[in-house]
């Protein structure tokens, strides 16, 4: 059942994103194994105590002898470890930046030993390849979920759990950290918090906190979750969830994530249903509006609403490095490149600029790169080839 929610998933954002899921055309990394690790006890950020702590991992490529070519990819806030490959040939799509990782790509696996992991609170635990602790995930000590009695975590415990595992490998220090969206906050706080791990840093669609206006875009993100009766405060393991709420909060993310040219491109004024003129009843609806309750509905069967809310507070309490912003993008030593989008409605430009400015003014050498796209925050998926040329001369310098 998990499978065929997986591939409903997939078949219905094919249909909405296009590109986003069509198969590449260049040679892939093959067939990806998923992998878990696993630490017997972690202490957040915060001084809470989980164990254990388990989530799942992949990779691409080959660790050299020196254990000194790797590269780590961090994932977006709906996103998993997939950013490559294939689990099976089967599979109607790779992951989602296979356009820049593999032979001879950006992200050379013939060269890069390039790893990915799903984080902590992942949101899609009702995916059979995501391996991640969370609120769904049941506490020893009790024997039933933790609920809301799970830690708050934020992005340095994603990192941290992160370098429990490249250090588990032997790696001592990363070529690189990718990531886009949510995982370049991780790329940023792995550049802030531990410097002498990281020799370059590309955060993708992303800046070095996440502002108030975005805050509060968040917290709408999350309301439709807790006006659902079956959210029950948290408690709804064993009974019934709240989906309805879920896909609800699914779908304006997945809207925010765009822009007024992907809209205008895909559906226009379109009607969902001939003959149905939305001029005409209330109940009669545009093609965009069936569309994205398809896609919130379609993603919502292997999420988990708690999760959502956990991830949605991990990324509003970000500030690169902890405390004032200035002060924690000061620690990055490593040469980055930005990668924004000019439509972006959920880090706009601006903020890019000034995380650009801030890391600059100690004399770190920082560069950005424009993506060149109608997709808006998404643009750093759907668009990232068009900066293939630029990403492989950063890597490789």
């Amino acid at each position: 059942m998990a499978r065929d929610a997986r591939v409903l998933v997939l078949f219905v954002l094919a249909l909405l994103f296009g590109p986003l899921l069509a198969p590449t055309l260049a040679a892939e990394v093959g067939t990806v194994e998923k992998k878990v690790f696993e630490l017997s006890s972690y202490t957040t950020v915060g001084g809470k105590t989980i164990a254990p702590v388990r989530v799942g991992w992949e990779s691409y490529g080959t660790l050299n002898a020196a254990k000194d070519n790797a590269i780590l990819i961090t994932h977006f806030f709906s996103g998993t470890s997939h950013a490559a490959g294939r689990y099976a040939e089967s599979d109607p799509a790779p992951g989602y930046w296979d356009a820049i990782i593999g032979p001879g790509k950006a992200i050379d696996t013939e060269r890069w030993f390039v790893l990915s992991s799903d984080t902590l609170v992942n949101l899609n635990v009702g995916d059979p390849k995501v391996v991640t602790t969370g609120p769904a995930t049941v506490n020893p000590a009790t024997g039933e979920p933790w609920g809301m009695e799970f830690p708050i975590v934020t992005i340095r415990d994603f990192v941290e759990v992160q370098k429990a595992l490249v250090e588990s490998l032997g790696i001592r220090r990363l070529h690189a950290v990718i990531g886009a969206s949510m995982g370049a906050l991780q790329a940023l706080e792995w550049a802030a918090s531990h410097p002498a791990m990281v020799d370059r840093v590309v955060p993708v669609i992303g800046a070095g906190e996440v502002d108030p206006f975005l805050v509060g875009w968040l917290d709408a993100w999350a309301t439709p979750i807790r006006l659902d009766p079956n959210w029950r405060g948290g408690d709804y393991y064993g009974r019934t969830p709240p989906t309805a709420g879920l896909g609800a909060a699914l779908k304006l993310v997945t809207l925010h994530a765009r822009y007024h040219e992907w809209a205008e491109k895909a559906f226009g004024r379109a009607w969902a249903e001939e003959g149905k003129d939305p001029a005409a009843a209330l109940g009669h609806r545009f093609k965009i509006e069936a569309a994205l309750d398809a896609a919130g509905a379609a993603r919502a069967k292997v999420a988990d609403a708690n999760h959502f809310l956990y991830l949605v507070k991990a990324n509003q309490l970000f500030v690169a490095g902890g405390g004032g912003l200035a002060e924690g993008l000061k620690r990055i030593e490593a040469p980055v490149l930005l990668i924004p989008s000019r439509d972006d409605l959920i880090f706009f430009p601006a903020r890019v600029e000034r995380t650009a400015e801030l890391i600059r003014a100690d004399g770190t050498p920082v560069e950005i790169a424009w993506l060149d796209g109608i997709d808006g925050h998404l643009d750093g998926i759907t668009a990232i080839g068009g900066v293939a040329d630029r990403l492989k001369s950063f890597l490789e310098r």
